[in-house]
């Protein structure tokens, strides 16, 4: 099979729609939003499109993702899943409010690992829940003294909180350690914070690294995951995800209202089983490509903005640009953008730790990677 990340020509990428390529002018290259420049996986293909050639585009029913993806994470990860304490959502953000529903109130803190996804701060921001911080460390790593003070300030008065993890990191890359999320659900008990594990880039991990599917870890048993195929097959514009309750979480995830289950889209269900059950080869392709990538992009950085710090990720295909010594301020997309025309993720917008950051989406041709960062050089200013 061939590398799925150089099956599109720029070209065809431009005839999308999608968010990728209509935000910005036909003049920018876009690097930004985790989209991937791939076709579907075949088997991806064959279930929409046989999906409407029948018709069979109602409400989404029953229990297929679960089992879909519990059949996946036992061949990967040697994880049980009991699909019986799971529930489909419409997709891992808005999973996310649900749970965060259920076992927070109003005004509730909810502690996240900054620099961290955006959507992270506005969804739960949006949802009346106050955001508290816990940054990472210099390495990128959580710093668990730093998110022991934030567990200790967010249940101050006995009142509930929770923590929104993100596993694998993203912007970061970082994948985190057995030991660390192990170390996780000690703070976590002991201060009785409850654990929302955000999963999405799980099956997008490259061969330095390990998921550790966190409710299999003993003490998780009153924690919730969200997973979804959407970013490991380019499936967000077929919504779709699935909450998975630990042992002693399963009576909360039943409270959840019936009418969550109505979001998600019947037909993004079926492209997401089809995925996890029939697109591992496919998958293996675009991680062999991302392998390169990630790794190209260390040589490129290297021979044409060697200021810019870069630590290859361990998972997700996003990469997360430390541009503090090219003197372009807090955000060095904004830079990017108006003097090379190519787009970025802003880095600030990750909250505490982004200042002087960008982040790159890996999930392209080298020869679309090269012309990036090509471009980004062409924004230095003369020396």
């Amino acid at each position: 099979m061939a590398n799925p990340l150089q099956a599109l020509s720029l070209g065809e990428l431009r005839q999308r729609t999608s968010a990728k390529w209509r935000v910005y002018p036909s003049d920018v290259l876009p690097a930004w939003i985790a989209e991937m420049d791939v076709p579907l996986a075949e088997p991806v293909t064959r279930a929409v499109t046989d999906a409407i050639a029948i018709g069979d585009t109602g409400y989404p029913y029953g229990t297929i993702y679960a089992e879909a993806l519990a059949e996946f994470a036992e061949a990967r990860w040697g994880w049980e899943i009991d699909v019986g304490r799971s529930a489909i959502v419409p997709d891992v953000m808005l999973g996310i409010v649900e749970v965060l529903k259920l076992i927070t109130n109003d005004d509730d803190a909810v502690v996240v690992n900054s620099p961290v996804y955006t959507p992270f701060y506005q969804f739960v921001s949006n949802m009346g829940r106050r955001v508290m911080e816990a940054p990472l460390d210099a390495a990128h790593r959580i710093d668990l003294t730093t998110l022991e003070a934030a567990f200790e300030r967010a249940t101050a008065g006995g009142r509930p909180a929770a923590f929104l993890l993100c596993s694998p990191h993203n912007p970061t890359g970082t994948v985190h350690t057995r030991e660390e999320l192990l170390a996780v659900i000690e703070l976590a008990d002991r201060y009785q914070v409850r654990l929302v594990v955000d999963e999405i880039h799980a099956p997008v991990v490259h061969a330095d690294a390990m998921h550790v599917p966190f409710l299999t870890l003993p003490g998780s048993a009153a924690s919730f995951a969200l997973l979804s195929a959407s970013k490991a097959w380019n499936l967000a514009g077929l919504k779709a995800a699935v909450v998975v309750a630990g042992a002693d979480a399963g009576g909360e995830l039943a409270q959840m209202p019936e009418e969550v289950s109505h979001g998600p889209s019947h037909v993004g269900i079926l492209a997401h089983c089809a995925a996890l059950r029939e697109g591992g080869d496919w998958l293996d392709q675009v991680l062999a490509g991302l392998e390169e990538n990630r790794h190209l992009l260390a040589n490129l950085l290297a021979a044409h903005l060697p200021g810019v710090r870069y630590t290859p990720p361990e998972g997700t295909y996003l990469a997360w640009l430390d541009c503090r010594d090219l003197d372009l301020g807090d955000d060095p997309a904004a830079t990017f953008l108006r003097k090379g025309r190519v787009a970025l993720n802003s880095g600030p917008s990750f909250g505490s730790g982004g200042a002087g950051h960008a982040r790159l989406n890996l999930a392209t041709s080298p020869e679309l990677l090269t012309e990036a960062v090509r471009r980004m050089a062409s924004s230095q200013p003369e020396r």
